[in-house]
């Protein structure tokens, strides 16, 4: 568990440290920023909002087939991924709303009104919330079942939803770069804190087993 702990830690100072420096590089930032809002393909603007909506239910939906099929099908396996899946998705939500508040570092368009969103969010910038479920779903995914018909669908998914946030002007790109980070952290936390504990069960069955 200390090992877990220490990762959550090192995820939580990476983004503390790169937080600075986004400060520093604001106007690189927004430039980025505006490269991509100004120069968008305004007819996909409804895919994108579809796209960008549709994150919650999606990444809920992944770890609940995940135990129910697990449980169903008596398959000890799909049970312990469903699990570290959803454990996954409970650490980047921590962490992100931790961060979040502790930066608190206003949005876009609270700073330069040329920049007009599909949906005016109160809460802070850093991270992206969208990016950081989508990329630790497609993390997790990906150590799960490590094949490329996964890892492929998975992460480009993860890659447009943060997309379609630069796109409906809801973020930074360094705030997109940030979710992304802590999800892919939070699964790989998650993936270590699940080999923990099924450590420490194998090691209290075997004195059962031997008596």
């Amino acid at each position: 568990m200390a090992k877990v702990i220490s990762h959550a830690k090192a995820v939580c100072l990476i983004l503390l440290l790169f937080f600075p420096l986004c400060g520093h590089a604001q106007g690189r930032d927004i430039s980025w920023l505006r490269s991509i809002y100004q120069n968008r393909n305004s007819s996909l603007g409804g895919s994108m909002k579809v796209l960008s909506d549709s994150y919650i239910p999606i990444n809920a939906a992944v770890p609940v087939a995940q135990l129910l099929y697990g449980y169903i099908a008596h398959d000890k396996r799909t049970v312990r991924n469903g699990w570290q899946t959803a454990g996954g998705l409970v650490i980047a939500a921590v962490l992100e709303e931790g961060s979040r508040y502790i930066i608190d570092r206003p949005r876009p368009y609270q700073s330069y009104p040329d920049i007009v969103p599909y949906k005016y969010d109160k809460d802070p910038s850093m991270p992206s919330g969208h990016s950081n479920i989508c990329f630790e779903t497609a993390t997790s995914l990906s150590l799960e079942y490590p094949k490329w018909y996964v890892i492929v669908p998975s992460y480009l998914y993860a890659a447009t939803v943060a997309y379609s946030r630069l796109y409906l002007g809801a973020h930074y790109p360094s705030d997109v770069i940030v979710g992304a980070v802590m999800g892919a952290g939070s699964a790989y936390i998650s993936r270590i804190g699940m080999k923990y504990l099924q450590h420490r069960k194998n090691k209290i069955r075997k004195p059962a087993d031997g008596n």
